[in-house]
């Protein structure tokens, strides 16, 4: 630590006891490092007192601070005792006011007068009426006036009541110190010592400065010549100021101004395709470090979101010191309890049922017993297998009662009530199996649910769920779980703010993009540019300046630098590197090395799955000969693998809940409707008034056809489903008055069957009869028309390929082909249909009716060319390549040409 070493021996060259000396710092984490100095320099004296300069400050004043929820909690108390319009409630009131009092700490820091700053705004929106007709009293431009004649009301109240208390704001601080530095420099018999100190205040320069004009501080300041010598060089801004102060003079040097960033580095940009790719390239780049205990090594991330990423893959890292806290917001129990807050909120809106969405991901996320996770997935199954949307307050308590923390889905009886349930769940989970951070995290906001209700109870005012979500969200937006390492050897990970006064010999630093560093003009402010420039209050010109200083005072001692952006665009991420970057390009004597890292966009299994038939794989497809169907095919033809999947090992897809009718769902619908509506008539010739009683009653059938697929009602009430349910009483229509034109047109129709279970139909795979396979399955219709039996098969989607032409050449593989499997399942039926003695004498037809284009009819299987027996070649010869062990399950991989 080059910088502390050297302010180390400049005090003990000038005092043996450096317990004489007061050291002021930009922050605490310095410390440690200067007491390991201390040690190193067997120092055996006391120690020195440490201050950071807010704490000084705050010592010369003699004032608590307030902030966070209690000063918010007392503001609104004062604002609601001057009755001013509007009359915000607290959640209202929490939407502007974190804001404002940003801008009135900011006013009061840097301003000679808030009250001016705030009468020049009122004035500002007055102009501004003036310039336009506004008519209407809740246009924007009336708001706004009436905002800032009501803060010129507001906040002087408040400070007056906050004086009265004893207690200020850390802009109330920077004011009251003004008139006290003078008195406390005069009078103060201590020595000062003000480390890398970059932009100050106006009060803690005049404290510094009054300080030197006694003789009772030195400063030591960390500039270099390359950007404080150049007026262009934004990073020098402040530093550059204060060298001109009356106090640096012969008599006194400005301390110090090295030249180390012009000294030989390796500097290197990389360019990655992803966020979280970056940290993938950490391992790598630890492999360059020559010292493999990392001291010296410090990986800054510039997006506090990647430090988990990050840890991932630290793990062979031995000594590992995390300076950043953890953010609470990445947690999963801080998700579930934004999802409790919010379904609250939901709760509040309707108190008839639950929407699935908002009920989930509380349950996976929240710490379980093993008796809540058995009710909770009894739940979920029932509730998937039911495709239930919107959960009934009874169903919900029927299958959730006996969960441990069911009274948190409860619509709370008061916020009060549900900050007690909240603590108490707390307290219970602790006692749960919990790795380290989820202990850490509960118990953070244990602490965080008591401290609220503890500030709220004494105002006694109404707290809405509302307002409990915006103080948690502030508290798990604000709040980080600290890390307990060895700070004095080993890799540092930190953030920018975090590297002050500290040096390193290699420095990586992750997301260098614009937007990051510097932040750029993103802070939320009710002041205009033009308004903060005027009154010299920091504007993001400035911010741009204190983070150009952060990232040249941190490489200009380093040796290896390795700079990592993100190119990617995406979200607010514009995928541009920082514009520091190109400073050090352009302007510097650096020879840079630029590094494209791509994220590959290819699968990491580029070969096709390929499942061999071993015994185990040969046994099943023997048990597989027993049950054949068509759709067993079918799937092969479109997937070795899915056939392998499903038919083999026989495993399903996990269900899912569907907000919308999926294709599979809506073809079910009609088809069990149309099963309904027929079921009733099989047997019969069919008379006109068969199928026009039919007709009035599709609305019934569909109803059943709903209760079938385990429906609600309810989920067809609205919306898209709503619509599909209207579209599939209009196929049915379509179906029912197309048999009634065949009637109508003096054709006889009989509905022999519907859904015609079909089993141990034997179908020889030689000449010898020696093998065969048994076909099973369901013929959805079957009817007789004009003594014609009509095998018919549903489809939901359009006929394709009804056409075979089968001559010697083809016949042994023509139905290896995906695009014809709707004619290899007709021919298979026609096969079976056949082979049944009741309709022997009797000339067979197979045909698909699709619902895409009911009105068209039954489009029947033809052969151009061949017959069924040359269409059953080739069943025979895939049902052969399926058993051949020689021919291993080979995924079918779907290639996609872009045109």
């Amino acid at each position: 630590m080059k910088f502390l070493n050297k302010i180390i021996n400049e005090l003990i060259i000038q005092n043996s006891d450096l317990s004489q000396f007061n050291i002021v710092l930009p922050g605490k984490r310095p410390i440690v490092f200067i007491r390991q100095i201390l040690e190193e320099n067997n120092y055996s004296g006391f120690l020195p007192t440490f201050y950071t300069i807010e704490e000084l400050i705050v010592n010369i004043v003699d004032q608590q601070t307030i902030q966070g929820i209690s000063l918010w909690l007392f503001a609104y108390d004062v604002y609601k005792s001057l009755n001013l319009i509007p009359n915000d409630d607290f959640s209202e009131f929490l939407k502007w006011f974190p804001t404002l009092q940003k801008d009135w700490d900011d006013i009061l820091k840097f301003s000679d007068s808030d009250e001016a700053v705030l009468q020049y705004m009122f004035d500002e929106e007055r102009i501004k009426e003036w310039a336009q007709d506004l008519g209407d009293d809740e246009v924007p431009r009336k708001k706004f006036l009436n905002f800032w004649r009501n803060m010129n009301v507001f906040l002087p109240v408040l400070k007056k009541k906050l004086k009265e208390k004893n207690w200020a704001t850390p802009g109330m601080i920077h004011e009251s110190a003004k008139a006290k530095i003078e008195q406390f420099a005069k009078n103060n018999t201590e020595n000062f010592v003000f480390c890398g100190f970059n932009a100050f205040t106006p009060v803690e320069e005049k404290l510094v400065r009054n300080l030197l004009q006694w003789d009772k501080a030195q400063c030591f300041f960390q500039a270099d010549k390359y950007y404080f010598d150049d007026e262009r060089q934004e990073a020098g801004k402040f530093l550059r100021n204060h060298k001109t102060w009356k106090e640096f003079n012969d008599s006194r040097a400005f301390n110090w101004i090295e030249d180390d960033f012009n000294q030989p580095k390796n500097i290197r940009v990389y360019e990655v395709s992803g966020n979280v790719t970056q940290t993938k390239i950490l391992p790598e780049l630890f492999e360059k470090i020559d010292n493999k205990t990392f001291t010296n090594t410090a990986v800054v991330l510039l997006d506090e979101n990647l430090l988990p990423a990050s840890l991932d893959v630290m793990h062979a890292v031995e000594n590992l010191n995390i300076t950043m806290g953890f953010p609470l917001k990445n947690l999963s129990f801080s998700n579930a309890v934004k999802q409790l807050f919010y379904l609250q909120k939901q709760l509040e809106k309707s108190k008839s049922s639950y929407y699935y969405r908002d009920v989930f991901p509380i349950l996976e996320e929240l710490p379980k017993s093993d008796e809540d996770e058995k009710t909770i997935n009894e739940f979920k199954s029932k509730i998937e297998e039911r495709n239930i949307v919107y959960i009934s307050q009874k169903l919900f308590r029927e299958l959730l009662e006996n969960l441990s923390y069911f009274n948190l889905l409860q619509k709370a009886q008061s916020g009060y009530r549900f900050l007690d349930d909240l603590i108490e769940f707390c307290r219970k989970i602790k006692w749960l199996e919990l790795d380290d951070i989820q202990y850490e995290n509960v118990s953070h906001f244990e602490n965080a649910f008591r401290i609220i209700k503890n500030q709220i109870t004494p105002y006694g005012f109404d707290i809405k769920m509302e307002t409990l979500e915006i103080l948690i969200n502030q508290h798990i937006n604000s709040e980080s779980i600290d890390f307990q390492g060895e700070p004095l050897k080993g890799l540092q990970v930190m953030g920018l703010l975090e590297t002050r006064l500290l040096n390193f010999e290699n420095v990586i630093l992750l997301s260098v993009n614009e937007g990051k560093l510097p932040l750029g003009n993103s802070q939320n402010t009710y002041i205009p540019f033009d308004i903060r420039r005027h009154f010299d209050l920091h504007t993001f010109l400035e911010n741009d300046s204190i983070y150009a200083y952060h990232f040249y005072r941190l490489i200009q001692d380093a040796k290896n630098v390795h700079l990592l952006f993100n190119a990617l665009s995406s979200g607010v991420n514009t995928g541009e590197k920082s514009r520091f970057i190109t400073q050090i390009e352009m302007e510097s004597s650096h020879q840079i090395e630029h590094i494209i890292v791509e994220n590959s966009s290819e699968p990491i299994l580029s070969q096709p799955i390929e499942i061999f038939k071993t015994d185990i794989v040969q046994q099943q497809l023997l048990k597989w000969k027993e049950k054949v169907s068509a759709s067993h095919l079918t799937s092969y033809l479109y997937n070795p693998v899915d056939f392998y999947l499903s038919k083999i090992l026989n495993t399903s897809e996990a269900d899912e809940i569907e907000e919308e009718l999926s294709i599979r769902n809506y073809g079910n619908l009609v088809h069990f409707t149309l099963q309904e509506i027929y079921e009733v008539l099989k047997g019969k010739v069919l008379k006109l008034n068969d199928l026009q009683d039919s007709i009035k009653q599709i609305d019934q059938f569909i109803d059943v056809a709903i209760e079938k697929l385990k429906h609600q009602p309810e989920f067809y009430q609205k919306g898209m489903n709503y619509i599909h349910r209207a579209i599939a009483k209009k196929v049915t229509e379509n179906i029912l008055n197309h048999d009634l034109e065949l009637i109508k047109n003096g054709n006889s129709l009989e509905i022999i069957d519907i859904e015609r279970r079909f089993e141990s139909v034997d179908f020889y795979l030689n000449d010898e009869k020696s093998d065969k396979v048994s076909f099973f399955g369901f013929i959805d219709r079957i009817d007789k028309l004009n003594g014609t039996i009509r095998i018919i098969d549903y489809k939901t989607a359009k006929t394709k390929n009804l056409t075979v032409k089968i001559d010697e050449l083809n016949k042994s593989d023509y139905f290896q082909n995906s695009d014809r499997k709707q004619a290899m399942q007709l021919c298979l039926y026609q096969y079976v249909v056949q082979s049944l003695p009741e309709f022997w004498g009797y000339p067979v037809e197979t045909g698909i009716w699709s619902f895409a284009d009911a009105k068209k009819g039954v489009v029947s299987l033809e052969f151009a060319q061949g017959n069924l027996d040359d269409a059953m070649v080739s069943i025979q010869n895939l049902i052969l390549e399926i058993l051949n062990p020689e021919i291993s399950f080979l995924e079918n991989v779907k290639t996609y040409n872009a045109s």
